[in-house]
């Protein structure tokens, strides 16, 4: 394993400025953000993938992993609003292979009151089924993570859904903070098991109604556990921050993430 860190936590920095701290503040790779302003959009072209890949050359840091922010539909809807975020989602797809990931990430979508819960459950199998050759073609593992929108709040129930859509190249992005306001994130390692594709860092103190994000190693996440059911399912992916700076440096996390890599 080694640490990557995400875009998405390095507010308006540009695509130079970002890459340039995450070297400075000792990460090993980069996870890059496509998101509906900013420095890579679902209108970037040709020329800015390039410049990207300079980028990850000069700084000697890799893209391992792109999270897909941009769709304007929904894949656990039906209709237009399913076709259009199967084919935004398909360029993010496309885009993450030209930047060399092999992971991108999707929250999948979010629930209307005329959406009800089995159908969603129904439609994200099919959007999932229909994006999946794109992933195998392309060799981007498209991971679902969990991410307080009502979907999925057990793993038994993500491992019962991604069993259902039956593909290898459809995974799940494990957060531990984003479940450890409700449960014990080790708990779905082992449960969810070989379906997960990438991992992000974060750590939460207290309850859904008065709990708080801290610095890593600073609130309940058990990472030990954490890190013993991730060798027992044979991840040996980055692990990748999400730590708002605010909480904790970008070097002083990157440090604590190379502890849990002793762990």
């Amino acid at each position: 394993m080694r640490i990557g860190i995400s875009q998405l936590i390095c507010g308006n920095l540009s695509m130079a400025e970002f890459f340039r701290a995450a070297k400075e503040a000792g990460y090993d790779s980069v996870e890059l953000s496509m998101r509906a302003t900013g420095p890579l959009t679902g209108a970037v072209t040709p020329a800015q993938i390039e410049e990207i890949k300079g980028l990850s050359k000069q700084y000697g840091l890799p893209v391992e992993s792109l999270t897909i922010n941009h769709c304007t539909g929904n894949l656990l809807d039906s209709g237009d609003a399913q076709a259009r975020s199967i084919e935004e989602t398909a360029f993010g797809l496309e885009v993450a292979s030209e930047l060399g990931a092999t992971a991108a990430l999707t929250t999948l979508g979010r629930f209307t009151s005329d959406l009800y819960y089995d159908d969603a459950y129904r439609n994200g199998v099919d959007s999932l089924r229909k994006l999946a050759p794109v992933a195998q073609r392309t060799g981007v593992a498209l991971a679902f993570e969990f991410v307080w929108n009502g979907f999925c709040f057990s793993p038994l129930e993500v491992k019962r859904f991604l069993d259902e859509v039956g593909k290898e190249s459809i995974g799940f992005y494990f957060d531990p903070g984003n479940m450890a306001v409700f449960q014990f994130p080790h708990h779905w390692v082992r449960i969810v098991g070989k379906h997960i594709k990438r991992v992000h860092l974060k750590d939460w103190k207290g309850r859904a109604l008065n709990g708080e994000w801290t610095a890593l190693l600073a609130g309940e996440v058990n990472f030990p556990a954490v890190m013993r059911e991730l060798r027992a399912i044979g991840y040996d992916g980055p692990l990748v921050s999400e730590v708002d700076p605010k909480l904790a440096s970008l070097a002083d996390t990157a440090k604590t993430a190379r502890q849990l890599l002793a762990m």
